[in-house]
C-alpha cells in the first residue's frame, strides 16, 4: 500500500446533515498499519470531482500489530441524521414555485446542453417572479447607488451623477465604519428605517408613519416569518392558526407548516375577479375555531398568485372582520407599484385602517414590502422592511430580542430598500432616466398581463381573470376525462400531469394550480407575466399549439 491515498466519497443523500468528521481511523487489511486519516468537506464542481464530495487524504502511519483491530465508526458509513430524526414538520413543509417541475426543468437544461434533441431548443421559465432573469434592465439609479456603497473609489468617477453619490454617502455614514460589510441595527440602519417611515407617510397622503416602527429584512419573506414566529402560541390548549387566501403564494402555507401552526384557508372568489368575501372569510373562521385558534388573517394584496386588487370598500370589509374576530393583519403589499387595470388603485392597509378611526386605528398590523418585485426586479439582492404599528410595547421588546439573535438584515439588501423608498426627486439630475426606466418597466407588464389574459381567454378550455396587478395569471383548465384518467394512472394530480407534459413537449415550465390551493374540482396554473414581450408571445403562441393538440390526444 502507498504511503498516501486520495479516496472520493460520494456524500449525496447520506451527508445531507452535512455531518463532518475532522479526523477518524479506518483498518486496513495491511498488517500492522492503522491509517490515520483526515477526512475533508468539499463541496466542488470541478469537472474532475463529483459534486458534494468528499475528499480523503489517509497517510499510513505503522503501528504495533496487537492496535491493528481497531476499528472506529464514522457518519459516512452510517448517516448521523436520517429522516428518522429530522423535525418533522421540515418533511410536511413544501413550496411548490420551486418543486419538483422546477428540478425537472433544470435537469432538461442540462440534457440540452449535453446535446439531448427535444422538441424546444429552451427552457421558458414562467414558474418564478425572477424579473431580471426573464430579461427586465436593472435600475440605472438603484445600481449607481449599490455600486458606490460597495467600492466608494467609485465617488471619483466622475460619470455618476451627484445626487445617486448623496444617497451612498447617506447611507455609509449609517453603518459602522462608513463600511456597508459592518453589522447593523438589527432592525436595520436607521437613516434607512427613516427613510421607509418618510415614503410610508407621503404614501398614506401625510398620515403618520414611525421608524422605531419598521423593521428591515431580507426581502418580505424575512420579515413575515419572523412575525409569525411571534404568534407560535397554544392557546387554551389549541394550536395557533393563521388565515391565508385560497390560492395563496406557498411562503405562508410553507412558513405554517414549519411552525407546526394551523392553516385556515379561505377561497378567494374566482367568478369575482377573485374577490375576497366576507362570507367566506367567516365560513372558514368558524370551522377552523374547532381544531385551532385563529390568530392571524393575511391578506395578499395586489394578489398573488391572482393579480386582483382589492378595493377600498373589501379593504374596510376585512378590518372590520379582524377587528371583530380579534385577528392581528398581516398585509402583504410587496406589488404595491404593479396596477394595471383601468379603474383598480392600490390603498394601504395602513391608510384605510388609519382613516376608519376608532377602534379600527387601534388594531394591530403588520404590513410587508419588498425590493424584489414593482419595477425594481432586484430578487436576489434580498431587501424589504415590515411596518408594524400598535403592537404592545412588551411584545415589541420580544420581538426584538427576537432579531438580535439574527443579527442583521443584508446590508446590501438594506441599501436597495433605501434606494426604493428614497428615489430621484424632481429637478436631481437622475430624476428623468430613473422615471423614464420606471415607467417603462410598468407599461411594459401592463401590456404583457392584458397579452396574457385574452390569450388563454381565446385558448379552447381555458378561462382567465384580468391581471389587474402584480406578475401573475392563474387561469383555470378545464381538462378532458381522459387527461384526468392518465394523471390518475400516472399517479398524479390532473394539473401536475398537465404541467409535466406541457414542459416535456414545450419547454414551458408553469406550476400547479394544486401547489397554490384551488376548489376541489378544478384545475388551474399559475405563470408570470414577466418573459419579455417578444419571448412572452413566442411562449404564448407554443402553449396555445400545445393544448390544442393535447385536446386532440385526449378526446
Amino acid at each position: 500500500m502507498s504511503l498516501s491515498q486520495v479516496l472520493n466519497v460520494s456524500t449525496k443523500s447520506a451527508l445531507a446533515g452535512n455531518c463532518l468528521v475532522s479526523a477518524f481511523a479506518i483498518r486496513t487489511r495491511s498488517v500492522g498499519q492503522l491509517a490515520s486519516t483526515t477526512l475533508l468537506l468539499s463541496r466542488t464542481t470541478e469537472h474532475h470531482q463529483q459534486p458534494n464530495s468528499i475528499t480523503i487524504s489517509s497517510t499510513i502511519n505503522p503501528l504495533p500489530t496487537a492496535r491493528r483491530n481497531m476499528t472506529t465508526t464514522a457518519c459516512v458509513h452510517k448517516p448521523c441524521v436520517t429522516l428518522d430524526n429530522i423535525n418533522p414538520a421540515i418533511k410536511v413543509m413544501e413550496y411548490a414555485v420551486r418543486g419538483p417541475l422546477v428540478i425537472r426543468a433544470a435537469a432538461i437544461e442540462k440534457e440540452l446542453e449535453q446535446g439531448a434533441k427535444k422538441p424546444f431548443k429552451e427552457v421558458i421559465r414562467a414558474n418564478i417572479g425572477d424579473c431580471h432573469a426573464m430579461g427586465q434592465q436593472p435600475i440605472t439609479f438603484i445600481r449607481q447607488v449599490l455600486g458606490l456603497v460597495s467600492y466608494p473609489p467609485l465617488f471619483n468617477d466622475k460619470s455618476i451623477p451627484d445626487d445617486a453619490k448623496k444617497r451612498a454617502r447617506d447611507i455609509l455614514d449609517g453603518c459602522k465604519g462608513g463600511s456597508i460589510g459592518s453589522y447593523t441595527d438589527s432592525t436595520g440602519i436607521e437613516i434607512i428605517r427613516r427613510h421607509v417611515a418618510q415614503y410610508i407617510q407621503d404614501r398614506d397622503g401625510g398620515i403618520p408613519a414611525d421608524y422605531n416602527n419598521i423593521i428591515l429584512s431580507a426581502g418580505a419573506s424575512g420579515g413575515i416569518k419572523v412575525l409569525m414566529s411571534l404568534l407560535r402560541c397554544p392557546i387554551d390548549g389549541k394550536i395557533p392558526g393563521v388565515m391565508i387566501p385560497i390560492p395563496q403564494y406557498p411562503l405562508y402555507s410553507a412558513t405554517i407548516a414549519e411552525f407546526e401552526m394551523a392553516q385556515i384557508g379561505y377561497y378567494l372568489d374566482e367568478d369575482n375577479k377573485w374577490a375576497l368575501s366576507i362570507t367566506e372569510l367567516k365560513r372558514a373562521l368558524e370551522e377552523a375555531k374547532k381544531t385551532c385558534a385563529p390568530r392571524v388573517l393575511c391578506v395578499i394584496n395586489p394578489g398573488n398568485p391572482t393579480g386582483q386588487v382589492l378595493s377600498r370598500e373589501n379593504i374596510e370589509e376585512i378590518i372590520k372582520f379582524a377587528h371583530s374576530e380579534k385577528l392581528v393583519l398581516f398585509a402583504d403589499e410587496v406589488y404595491q407599484d404593479n396596477i394595471y387595470e383601468k379603474g383598480s388603485k392600490f390603498h394601504s392597509f395602513k391608510k384605510v385602517l388609519m382613516e376608519m378611526g376608532a377602534p379600527y386605528n387601534q388594531m394591530e398590523l403588520c404590513s410587508f414590502m419588498s425590493c424584489s418585485k414593482c419595477y425594481m426586479g432586484e430578487c436576489g439582492i434580498r431587501g424589504g422592511y415590515a411596518e408594524v404599528v400598535n403592537m404592545c410595547p412588551d411584545v415589541k421588546a420580544m420581538l426584538l430580542k427576537c432579531l438580535s439573535a439574527q443579527l442583521c438584515p443584508t446590508t446590501i439588501g438594506q441599501a436597495c430598500m433605501d434606494v426604493v423608498v428614497n428615489p430621484p426627486k424632481k429637478g436631481e439630475p437622475s430624476y428623468d432616466l430613473f422615471m423614464k426606466e420606471k415607467n417603462g418597466v410598468l407599461e411594459s407588464l401592463k401590456d404583457r398581463a392584458k397579452m396574457v389574459a385574452d390569450t388563454f381567454n381565446s385558448i379552447e378550455g381555458f378561462s382567465c381573470n384580468p391581471v389587474q396587478g402584480a406578475m401573475y395569471a392563474f387561469p383555470q383548465i378545464r381538462l378532458p376525462p381522459k387527461a384526468i384518467e392518465a394523471a390518475k394512472k400516472a399517479g398524479q394530480a390532473p394539473d401536475v400531469f398537465y404541467a409535466f407534459q406541457l414542459l416535456e413537449n414545450t419547454g414551458i415550465c408553469i406550476v400547479p394550480g394544486s401547489g397554490f390551493g384551488q376548489r376541489p374540482g378544478t384545475f388551474h396554473f399559475r405563470t408570470t407575466i414577466l418573459p419579455q414581450p417578444a419571448k412572452l408571445k413566442e411562449m404564448l403562441d407554443i402553449f396555445k399549439s400545445y393544448h390544442e393538440k393535447f385536446l386532440q390526444q385526449y378526446k
